[in-house]
């Protein structure tokens, strides 16, 4: 058998090996713990998105289209100007239109009701002359036939 405590150049080989990749690697420091002022100023950088309120919201989105309007400059640039995202402006816009048509159809639906009853008037005369004519006619035509 082999003598083990013989093992020559190939012990000393891998010695060699090991110590050149443990000095060809840098050992780093430890990384520093931040402090409890960089924490907080960490965590305002991150900072939650703003909530505009419902007035906020309407007044952007009046000052958008107005800025549109005159021409003054493209949507996008208005939109822009505003400081929020075009996502955003359409995702208001669309949650602002069933309001402004419910506050319409109140307005609408009192006009809507007068018109109703005015046409209502307008048709009950109608109604009555249409009768009276045709009353009319049905007395001339007996006279004719002579079924009086």
């Amino acid at each position: 058998m082999a003598d083990e405590s013989n093992t020559g150049r190939v012990a000393a080989a891998e010695a060699a090996a090991e110590t050149k990749a443990a000095a060809s690697k840098k050992k780093s420091a430890p990384r520093r713990q931040k402090t409890a002022a960089e924490q907080v100023a960490a965590s305002k950088t991150t900072a939650k998105p703003k909530r505009y309120s419902e007035t906020e919201r309407t007044e952007k989105l009046n000052l958008i289209e107005t800025e549109v309007a005159q021409g003054n400059s493209t949507l996008k640039d208005a939109i822009k100007n505003a400081g929020i995202s075009e996502q955003t402006y359409y995702v208001w816009k669309k949650s602002a239109k069933p309001a402004d048509r419910k506050a319409d159809a109140s307005v609408v639906a009192g006009d809507e009701f007068a018109d109703l009853i005015q046409l209502e008037k307008e048709n009950l005369r109608l109604r009555h002359l249409l009768s009276e004519k045709l009353r009319a006619e049905n007395a001339e035509l007996r006279k004719r036939l002579a079924l009086d």
